[in-house]
């Protein structure tokens, strides 16, 4: 029982010194994508294109309400001489309009959030090829996303801040782009 003893002493403390000297020290980075996206020319485009859309979606909803506003003036003004049947009618055009508006309202909202999303995942997904590249060509381990607070504490002597060597990463492909 001593010699079995001993003998797994002995293996467990070989282990332990082979796990000592094979840990091999990792090189991690950060950065704040926020940063990087705002910093995009396509971010700027996306921002124009956005408030163009948007523009365009409440001048409809403006002509659209105007339209509605009318033609329930022109109801008000003749509601106490409408027989029945035509006060009916127009109360049911009226509730139809009413219902379409709020829908086509609902519906320019969600084109306009699913718009910009597409957007912002095309930005994310070009950010994230360019990631790759750096972290592969400088040989971190994993790379962290500092914004919202996703990260409490970095040490800086440990990680590498890339939010600027991935800003210029940037410019340079939109320069070669350009040419």
């Amino acid at each position: 029982m001593k010699k079995v003893t001993l003998i797994l002493m002995m293996a467990l403390m070989c282990l332990t010194g082979f796990a000592q000297t094979d840990s091999v020290a990792f090189k991690y980075a950060y950065l704040s994508y926020d940063s990087v996206m705002v910093a995009m020319p396509e971010y700027a485009e996306m921002q124009t294109s956005m408030a163009q859309l948007r523009d365009q979606y409440s001048a409809e909803q403006k002509r659209v309400e105007n339209d509605f506003n009318q033609k329930y003036e022109d109801f008000l003004d003749g509601q106490a001489t409408f027989p029945k049947t035509i006060l009916q009618k127009r109360q049911s055009e009226l509730q139809e309009l009413l219902d379409k508006n709020i829908a086509f309202k609902k519906e320019s909202q969600q084109l306009l959030n699913q718009a910009e999303a597409q957007q912002i995942a095309t930005m994310r997904e070009m950010i994230n090829i360019i990631v790759s590249i750096i972290a592969q060509e400088r040989g971190y381990a994993f790379v962290l996303n500092s914004d919202k607070q996703a990260v409490t504490f970095v040490n800086p002597a440990m990680g590498e801040d890339i939010t600027e060597a991935v800003k210029q990463a940037i410019n340079e492909r939109d320069t070669k782009d350009k040419k």
